[in-house]
């Protein structure tokens, strides 16, 4: 039997009107999804009956080994000749581990195609009516994980390298070390007020956003109940207020 083809394909930051058309035409059509637990609930309710159905969405504290059962499932299921849909939130190849999984796939013989998927690092500060980058404030972006892998030893991402190398930063999965980024940047010559906006769940009815600075911010999304997931920028794009259009 010939092998069945897998599909890494990014569903988007939250708004099911933001997944492509092309993440739509396979959700509509693959024989098995296998969904992330980020992947909006609008989403998943327009599979189909006759596909199946698997939520691999690995959730904090899960065991480390969780992707390796993820990745074993998109084999079993191309041996068989099924499509498979592996459905991710935002991009695949930002912070979502399609890589890791292409490669799997490449060491087992099986065929897939990667689907690009607006990122939340964009799509949550742009529904806050925050521009990552803008003529006035910013002419760079660096987009980072605030969540190191359970596999590292130390933290790898460069804070006292990125405080000066860049105009805005934006930080993905850090509201959990928002406490230590902040010291981090600040002990590396960050300004106190430089300005920071925290946006969780974006693009969606529960979008909050929240904003301060590098000083003050923890205080501040902490009263405030800030949960992730949530999209943390940082720099002076943060401050604008007048552009926003939602919620």
């Amino acid at each position: 039997m010939r092998y069945g083809k897998v599909y890494i394909c990014g569903a988007g930051p939250g708004d099911p009107k933001l997944i492509t058309l092309r993440g739509m035409e396979l959700l509509e059509t693959c024989d098995v999804i296998l969904y992330d637990r980020l992947v909006g609930k609008e989403i998943i309710e327009k599979i189909p009956e006759t596909s199946v159905k698997v939520n691999v969405g690995r959730a904090v504290g899960d065991p480390a080994n969780h992707q390796d059962k993820t990745n074993q499932l998109m084999v079993k299921y191309a041996k068989k000749g099924k499509s498979i849909l592996r459905l991710k939130g935002g991009d695949p190849f930002i912070f979502g581990r399609g890589a890791e999984e292409a490669e799997y796939l490449v060491k087992h013989g099986i065929k897939f195609e990667i689907v690009p998927g607006i990122t939340s690092a964009i799509a949550s500060p742009a529904y806050a009516g925050i521009p990552l980058t803008h003529r006035k404030y910013s002419s760079s972006v660096a987009i980072v994980t605030g969540h190191e892998g359970a596999e590292k030893n130390e933290l790898v991402v460069r804070w006292d390298r990125l405080e000066g190398a860049v105009d805005t930063i934006v930080v993905l999965m850090g509201l959990g070390q928002l406490e230590q980024i902040s010291k981090d940047l600040m002990n590396s010559g960050m300004k106190k007020n430089t300005g920071v906006a925290i946006v969780a769940s974006g693009t969606t009815k529960k979008q909050k956003v929240v904003r301060g600075t590098i000083e003050t911010i923890v205080g501040i999304a902490r009263n405030a109940d800030v949960k992730p997931p949530a999209v943390i920028v940082i720099g002076r794009v943060a401050c604008l207020k007048y552009l926003k259009w939602f919620g």
